[in-house]
């Protein structure tokens, strides 16, 4: 799944592009990126605005349009969001036109597509030309429109703190953490808490900040949250300043591969060399999701007993 440095790259690529520009049309291939709003309406509600800027809250991509409106689009396990330009390939250009017009998701393939085409869930339309191409394989990914009002309230009640802003500090984190029995790898993983962060940047971090993933997340005292602090933001950096992470089917917005997946320090790497410790790292599923650590030197906190109450005295 496309995690913060993933989106935040797309939104970079997207802003300077499409900031400006006025959708001309808008088509909602797949009655599920939409649901339960009908794609006519969701097609309706934004065809003749202009996009006033690209704003991204924790994996959500968000393009801002004029009047306060909102489309909210999440990517989900499979999801990419290109920008084609005007001046594709005409040989591409045709075969996509043909795929849009010819039938919506679910109706019989006419001819083999290329891959791009034949996973289109969603196309947005330009007044240069340009379009907005949200491609997904496994079709989880949605968009939802939103007015201003209402893109508080979504938000709130599915996200915490941003990472890279300056609001994650060790008092934040620590109170965050405070009484949580949950393994520090969910706790990272749980968007209410910790905006961005998923399977592979909780792995990294965990490892920058030596903390074993089984750890109990209130079993942290300052110190430790002051060296996870430091990991998150140093794993989320590393991850943007290297495009992201392409190991299944993530592309950034140009549709080429980003090169995380090169600097992993521990992600994937079951059965390789620590490059801290010498030790070899290890895989181990934690909340269904495979989990990379390193043994020697990741610590396992123990949980803190909890203080009892004194009796009062007679």
């Amino acid at each position: 799944m496309p995690e913060l440095p993933e989106v935040e790259t797309i939104r970079r690529q997207l802003e300077p592009e499409v900031r400006g520009r006025r959708i001309t049309a808008a088509r909602v291939l797949d009655e599920r990126w939409s649901r339960p709003v009908p794609p006519a309406q969701v097609e309706r509600a934004i065809t003749g605005l202009r996009i006033e800027g690209v704003r991204r809250r924790g994996k959500y991509l968000i393009l801002v349009l004029e009047g306060g409106r909102n489309l909210v689009m999440h990517l989900r396990m499979t999801g990419n969001l290109l920008l084609r330009p005007a001046d594709v390939d005409p040989a591409h250009e045709d075969e996509a036109l043909d795929l849009i017009e010819a039938r919506r998701l679910g109706h019989p393939r006419l001819y083999e597509s290329h891959p791009e085409a034949r996973h289109l869930r969603a196309l947005i339309e330009l007044d240069d030309g340009s379009e907005l191409w949200f491609t997904d394989v496994r079709r989880f990914g949605h968009g939802v429109v939103l007015d201003g009002e209402e893109l508080d309230a979504y938000f709130a009640a599915r996200l915490g703190v941003e990472p890279l802003d300056g609001g994650l500090t060790a008092d934040e984190l620590l109170r965050l953490a405070e009484g949580r029995a949950a393994p520090l790898k969910s706790f990272l993983m749980d968007q209410r808490g910790i905006a961005g962060i998923g399977n592979i940047y909780a792995d990294e971090a965990l490892f920058r900040a030596e903390l074993h993933p089984l750890s109990p997340a209130g079993s942290m005292r300052r110190e430790h949250c002051e060296a996870l602090v430091e990991g998150i933001v140093g794993a989320l950096e590393a991850g943007l300043a290297n495009g992201g992470s392409s190991i299944d089917d993530y592309r950034d917005a140009r549709g080429e591969r980003g090169r995380m997946q090169e600097e992993f320090l521990v992600h994937t790497r079951e059965g390789q060399e620590c490059g801290r410790c010498g030790e070899t790292i290890r895989r181990i599923v934690v909340g269904g999701r495979s989990t990379y650590f390193c043994p020697g030197c990741q610590v396992r906190l123990r949980r803190r007993p909890r203080r009892r109450r004194a009796r009062a005295r007679t």
